[in-house]
């Protein structure tokens, strides 16, 4: 069972001259009044009593006061603590009557819910640092961190070098009809002496047909001259009329190849080449611009994967309240930030988190409440009751929300001295109270 406040006595501290409270075991006990009456006071004397020197005010005693402060706390585990006499001395007693220090108190009071305050002014990263100190999973979700960050910086600047490529890509001018691969002058060259070469030949073949006719033409005429020799020229004519009328045969389908084709390419190979490599560095610059596009693809999905295994191991842990959280080192709630979320439920987050840090401690100190309204006010002390909590809060209000109301240092309506007399009754939150 955790520890409650089962009653408050004090005389003489701060504000107070005498006020007795017994605060409800669970839910929201309110102490109302007006600003100055002396609120406040009760929670620091709480938060004196039970958390030692270091909460002690720095102007303890009453204003005015003849007898010095007197403090006792009665808690739900029979102990006693009482401050008192010119030194406000400490005695801490249990229920078997031995006496003992403030040593025994912090075994089961936590600092922090005696000063709220402390916990809620904090900065994201300590609050996401104390959640993650409860339950006991801070180093493995700062690696998980550290990871996604590692891996989005590096999908950062990958998509940043995407995006240069790109750029750089769509800026290179590109010619659709050049070839795929820069000419080469000598194979230009080669093909061109080629033609020449069958060019000729055909040539050579022409210069025989006319030698051929020409010398067929002088026979004709010796024909009529050399009668006597008219058999062995016969002879020779028709050996000649034989290779002519093949030569004749042979230079029918001849047809000169141009060159002209090859003469422009030799003459625009540079112009050509030109427009070759740059299509070739626009391609390169294209690919690159792809492979990066892809490389970030797979860094977001490698995010993705480390967020969910982050996810997991948040929702695996025993958390104080659901829906809390730590994304990029800060505290959540309900997928809000603390500066994002509703005062109430600030409230209920601190007073889980303080709960968790010490389930030994089974109360907490608020002040100023009077940011809640009603209906905010009822769903709060529902809250801390179901979870077995107990709140004593300050409100600037005279309303019949407060259980207790302060006026002048003093419960109003009692008059006998705190000490000496029996302790107002109070009580808490009810479903249909208002």
């Amino acid at each position: 069972m955790s520890v409650k406040i089962t009653a408050l006595e004090a005389e003489n501290v701060k504000r107070i001259k005498a006020v007795a409270l017994t605060p409800a075991p669970t839910g929201l006990t309110l102490v109302g009044g007006n600003n100055n009456q002396g609120k406040t006071s009760v929670l620091d004397a709480l938060a004196w009593a039970l958390g030692g020197e270091k909460f002690r005010p720095n102007a303890a005693q009453r204003d005015g006061a003849v007898a010095p402060a007197h403090l006792r706390v009665t808690l739900s585990n029979g102990v006693v603590v009482e401050r008192k006499g010119k030194n406000s001395s400490l005695t801490v007693t249990d229920p078997t009557g031995r006496r003992s220090g403030q040593q025994l108190l912090n075994a089961f009071v936590e600092p922090l819910a005696l000063d709220l305050p402390r916990f809620m002014e904090a900065s994201d990263k300590e609050k996401a640092d104390i959640l993650l100190r409860i339950i006991g999973i801070g180093n493995e979700l700062h690696l998980r961190d550290m990871e996604i960050k590692s891996i989005y910086d590096k999908r950062t600047f990958t998509g940043q070098l995407a995006q240069q490529k790109k750029h750089f890509a769509d800026e290179l001018i590109s010619y659709p009809d050049a070839p795929e691969q820069p000419l080469s002058a000598s194979d230009l060259i080669r093909q061109q002496q080629d033609i020449l070469a069958r060019n000729g030949e055909n040539q050579r073949k022409r210069s025989q047909l006319s030698q051929l006719e020409n010398k067929s033409r002088t026979l004709a005429q010796r024909r009529e001259q050399l009668e006597a020799e008219l058999a062995r020229l016969t002879e020779e004519q028709a050996a000649l009329t034989t290779d002519l009328y093949a030569a004749r045969k042979s230079t029918e389908d001849l047809q000169d190849e141009s060159t002209a084709e090859l003469e422009a390419s030799i003459q625009s190979i540079e112009e050509t080449n030109r427009k070759v490599r740059a299509n070739l560095e626009k391609a390169r610059a294209e690919d690159e611009a792809a492979k990066y596009a892809s490389d970030y693809d797979k860094l977001t999905d490698a995010i993705e994967q480390k967020r969910k295994e982050r996810l997991a191991l948040l929702n695996g842990a025993d958390l104080p309240l659901p829906e809390l959280s730590v994304e990029d080192g800060a505290l959540t709630y309900k997928g809000k930030r603390w500066r994002d979320m509703s005062g109430s439920d600030q409230l209920r987050v601190a007073a889980a988190i303080i709960r968790r840090l010490n389930p030994d401690c089974g109360f907490v100190l608020l002040d100023k409440l009077e940011q809640m309204d009603m209906t905010t006010l009822e769903e709060f002390g529902h809250w801390l009751e179901a979870e077995g909590l107990q709140a004593i809060a300050t409100r600037v209000s005279t309303g019949s929300e407060c259980q207790i109301i302060i006026e002048d240092g003093m419960v109003k309506g009692a008059d006998l001295p705190v000490l000496s007399a029996a302790p107002t009754q109070t009580r808490t939150w009810t479903k249909g109270a208002f």
